[in-house]
């Protein structure tokens, strides 16, 4: 079977290198993601297991599409039979670009009407509708009038880990913060700091990795699991493989501190849900009292920047202060910043060795990379 890994941009590398990690042969990069063959015990893996990707397709159908008549008579043709059944619900999303059918939720109409139309041609009922949580979550794909149909494995994003409840205002997302810990190189033999570590995202993700505890083992479920094909006993045995390769401690230490006791508090309740509360060493503590551990290490910061207008000015001085705290506390450490703005950045005061694109959701970010010798 085929599948693809979509991930956000810049971080498709990344994912080729999980998935190579697991096991799986020659997955081949493409933009947006990442594709590759398997079974469905793969497939199973694959979602368990990736840190940094987005969600994994099951792609059903590809072919030429400019006219809805010819959408709805090839996507009545798929073989929906084998993944849904009318006593499921359903939906669909839709991508749509450069394309004769202009509209997106259009398209998914009568995606969704082709498909539920040849349920009931077959079993006398149609499947119903759930927008919110359907047992089935259809994709489509159609750019430059090709159309992919996909089905969504995963169910709901694989950044959903299920850990972190309290989450605050345009929090990091957990695919994110582990993307960032993998492009720092970050291997556990010395420490990881994150001083303003909120609710505690990079810390965890950190952790887990670590520790060796896949990411999605604490989700409430993946799309896959409602469908009809769902083998049970072969996803038991990944669950219990993946147990039995859990560390009950780490190497170095991974410490998250932040100003806010708040702050604190809610990461403390997600590394706990996460299962590696013990591992990490959160501490309420401002940034220029802050102490490092030993002499070389991970920095990490994603300090606020000012998504509302107006915000950028204020936050100046903590851009400096940042700087500051660098110089004087860590040297000997490689410090990465996370920063949506190119000009807050500057009153870092340090020259970055190197500024890797990076996506917060739509917001275009650069990771910087600073030595402090």
């Amino acid at each position: 079977m085929q599948f693809f890994a979509t991930a956000a941009k810049g971080l498709e590398e990344l994912v080729a290198a999980e998935l190579a990690g697991l096991g799986i042969r020659q997955p081949m990069v493409e933009k947006g993601g990442v594709r590759f063959s398997g079974d469905l015990a793969d497939c199973y893996r694959a979602n368990l297991w990736l840190r940094t990707a987005q969600r994994i397709l099951l792609p059903l159908g590809e072919f030429p599409c400019d006219t809805q008549q010819m959408l709805y008579e090839r996507v009545r043709e798929l073989p929906w039979l084998s993944y849904l059944n009318p006593d499921m619900t359903l939906a669909v999303s839709c991508n749509l670009r450069d394309s004769s059918l202009k509209h997106s939720g259009f398209v998914a109409l009568k995606t969704k009407d082709a498909i539920v139309d040849a349920i009931r041609d077959r079993c006398g009922r149609r499947p119903s509708v759930d927008a919110r949580d359907p047992d089935l979550l259809v994709n489509v794909h159609l750019v430059r009038n090709r159309c992919t149909i996909s089905l969504d494995t995963s169910g709901t994003g694989l950044d959903k880990r299920g850990y972190r409840l309290d989450r605050k205002e345009a929090p990091l997302r957990e695919t994110l913060a582990a993307a960032i810990i993998g492009l720092t190189g970050w291997d556990a033999t010395a420490p990881l700091v994150d001083p303003m570590c909120g609710a505690g995202t990079i810390p965890i993700e950190a952790a887990l990795k670590a520790s060796g505890r896949p990411p999605g083992l604490t989700r409430t479920g993946f799309g896959f699991q409602r469908w009809p094909g769902f083998a049970p006993g072969v996803w038991q045995g990944l669950l219990d493989e993946a147990r039995s390769r859990f560390r009950d401690s780490v190497p170095a230490p991974i410490i998250g501190s932040d100003a806010s006791a708040g702050a604190i508090r809610s990461a403390c309740r997600n590394g706990d849900r996460a299962g590696v509360d013990r591992l990490i060493d959160f501490r309420v503590g401002e940034l220029n009292r802050f102490i490092p551990p030993e002499q070389t290490g991970v920095l990490v910061f994603n300090p606020p920047y000012g998504v509302r207008l107006g915000e950028e000015e204020a936050l100046k001085p903590l851009y400096r202060e940042i700087g500051d705290v660098m110089k004087r506390r860590f040297s000997g450490y490689t410090a990465y910043l996370l920063t949506g703005s190119p000009e807050l950045a500057k009153h870092v005061g340090l020259k970055a060795s190197r500024r890797i694109v990076l996506f917060n959701g739509p917001i275009e970010c650069r990771l910087l990379r600073f030595e402090l010798y």
